[in-house]
């Protein structure tokens, strides 16, 4: 389904399933966690980030998991311990269920 759509549409469309998903995930399984997006005005961003007792997760969405993604240097400046993963189709169930 995703395949008939723009670029721009795909992606979108992925990032909201995704996010959605986890939320309902995190509510599910009793994981309460503060969550962000994070977009400079040069217009860098990572797509979902989750903070949960400190520790922060960043997450960058890309329906092609041949995509390739530039983690933004000045997040990892201003938040040097914070971990990163790219999810697309091949890794989403980890990220859904925490596998």
């Amino acid at each position: 389904m995703l395949e008939s759509r723009t670029h721009e549409e795909a992606g979108a469309l992925w990032e909201n399933f995704i996010i959605s998903e986890r939320i309902k995930h995190n509510a599910y399984s009793d994981s309460y966690c503060n969550s962000w997006f994070w977009r400079t005005q040069q217009q860098k961003e990572i797509d979902y980030i989750e903070e949960e007792d400190g520790q922060i997760s960043t997450f960058e969405f890309k329906w092609n998991p041949g995509a390739k993604y530039k983690y933004p240097q000045q997040f990892i400046e201003a938040y040097p311990n914070s971990s990163f993963k790219v999810i697309n189709r091949s890794n989403i169930e980890e990220f859904l269920l925490d596998l």
